[in-house]
């Protein structure tokens, strides 16, 4: 790795409010889990992916998004999920973070040649 100049002041993306749109593969993520624990799994690798991509530790999942990861049951999830997740200011002024993530389920015919798409408001 190359050394960082001390002057070089980097813009920190986590006060940045934005909203992008991901293609996640549910079926790699819950591979090798046992049926009762398939779908549970799943909100959890939902969380933890808008942690990941985002970087804000309070993640909220919409309840259309919920529906549809149970949709088939406990045991059968879909195997990708196209999902819009907005990094938001929170009104809540005694909260620690500053900012949250918002997981919505985007409805897609197919998902052939759909890559990461940031979304204008």
């Amino acid at each position: 790795m190359a050394p960082t100049k001390k002057g070089d002041k980097k813009k920190s993306a986590m006060n940045e409010v934005v909203t992008r749109e991901y293609t996640i593969n549910m079926h790699k993520r819950i591979h090798g889990m046992g049926f009762k624990k398939r779908a549970p799994r799943a909100i959890k690798e939902i969380r933890k992916f808008a942690h990941k991509t985002m970087g804000t530790s309070d993640v909220r999942i919409d309840s259309r998004l919920n529906k549809h990861v149970w949709s088939c049951g406990i045991r059968n999830v879909p195997y990708r999920l196209r999902v819009r997740l907005a990094r938001k200011r929170n009104e809540d002024e005694d909260s620690a973070e500053k900012l949250y993530t918002l997981v919505t389920y985007v409805p897609v015919a197919t998902f052939k040649n759909l890559s990461t798409v940031t979304v204008d408001e």
